[in-house]
């Protein structure tokens, strides 16, 4: 069994409405849910409100619901989105809704893996992913997951014909080294070369992580540019009521990414990205020709909570790139193989190959490999070289 926590589509609220398909019991005999009404759930204060159009109900605690069967007949619709088995709500931080849904792990990789690649890829294809994301979750089992990118993207009872097969055909099987399983990490595209684990996250190299040349990812290249002044701050009139509100940076994307990250770093209150005033990356590249190391300047107005404005700097020097590259967002910055980084007048281009860390399967090295008739198992071995396909029931 799989416990995922919805994250993804639901953020933090503290509302959400659900829906019941089929009968469902709670653990609680005096709550009563009728299957097809719409029912608002809502905490307050540290206490759950179940509603309905008739009536209102205190829940104490976490609020679960069990189907009085498994199966695909039986399913809680959350926000109009559908998921199979077991859900419960739990508070999170006292203020939000976090519903866990419970289900059998392959029903959990039916749900995974169309939303990690294109259901329309080759059946081989879709195989080497199923086993790629059953061998993750099979070790990540006792950790908590989410349904976001930090684990596996799960979109719940959103299932796809093709897919499932790919899933069902390759019941219980995983990718294992000298018989367990490994993390079997993978993303978008490596760029044309495979990345090592201890380059990406340092420890000891596995040999099912090496680097070498990929003839079958298409490279995905990929570019942007980031003015180098994100506002016009000269002739500002900070007594007119309007003047914060009027501040809109050039890249405002980019430095949508950037508050983010200043906010994690402790800088409360409002912010608005000034310029990017230096921007660079170590010439030195590891193995892979992947760079290791960048700088970084950020020039913002911090507005505190009295309504104090002060101008501040944020500044990275000669830092391990991974630090730089979520400041700009992994949507963007897209991979650590930068071809080049050039500055002209007032903005930075930067061009580079790939999408993700590069370690593992290429999902899109993966779909050629199908393509050119390979099976899952040969994609499998040219993406994870030295490993053997077992079955879950055989690990000791």
């Amino acid at each position: 069994m799989v416990k995922v926590k919805l994250v993804k589509d639901l953020g933090e609220t503290n509302e959400i409405t659900f829906k019941i398909h089929g009968e469902y019991l709670t653990l609680d005999e005096s709550i009563s849910i009728k299957e097809g009404e719409e029912y608002r759930l809502v905490l307050k204060r540290g206490i759950f409100y179940l509603k309905s159009k008739h009536e209102e109900q205190q829940i104490n605690g976490s609020f679960q619901l069990i189907p009085n069967v498994y199966d695909t007949e039986h399913y809680i619709t959350i926000n109009d989105k559908p998921y199979l088995g077991v859900v419960e709500f739990l508070q999170e931080k006292n203020s939000y809704i976090r519903p866990v849904n419970q289900l059998p792990l392959e029903d959990y990789l039916k749900g995974v893996v169309p939303f990690e690649v294109f259901p329309a890829w080759s059946l081989e294809s879709l195989k080497a992913q199923a086993l790629a994301a059953r061998t993750y979750a099979f070790i990540q089992m006792n950790q908590d997951m989410d349904d976001t990118i930090k684990y596996q993207v799960y979109g719940g009872f959103s299932w796809d014909k093709k897919t499932t097969q790919a899933v069902e055909e390759t019941k219980g099987e995983i990718i294992t080294f000298e018989n367990k399983p490994i993390p079997a990490f993978y993303s978008a595209s490596n760029g044309g070369i495979t990345e090592s684990n201890a380059n990406v996250w340092g420890g000891d190299p596995k040999v099912y992580y090496p680097v070498k040349i990929d003839p079958f990812d298409p490279v995905q290249p990929w570019e942007f540019m980031l003015h180098r002044n994100q506002l016009q701050i000269e002739g500002i009139d900070w007594d007119h009521p309007t003047a914060w509100d009027d501040l809109v940076e050039m890249d405002d994307r980019i430095a949508g990414t950037m508050k983010s990250y200043l906010k994690k770093n402790g800088y409360l209150g409002e912010i608005k990205i000034v310029g990017i005033t230096h921007l660079a990356i170590d010439e030195d590249t590891n193995a892979s020709g992947r760079t290791k190391k960048g700088s970084v300047t950020v020039e913002f107005f911090h507005r505190l909570f009295d309504g104090t404005i002060m101008l501040e700097q944020f500044k990275l020097e000669d830092v391990n790139i991974n630090k730089i590259r979520p400041m700009i967002g992994g949507d963007i910055f897209r991979s650590y193989l930068v071809d080049s980084l050039e500055e002209k007048d007032d903005f930075y281009i930067m061009k580079g190959r790939g999408y993700g860390h590069g370690v593992g399967m290429s999902q899109w090295g993966a779909s050629v490999m199908g393509e050119r008739g390979k099976s899952y198992k040969a994609i499998l071995q040219h993406y994870f070289p030295e490993t053997e396909i077992m079955e879950i029931g055989e690990i000791k």
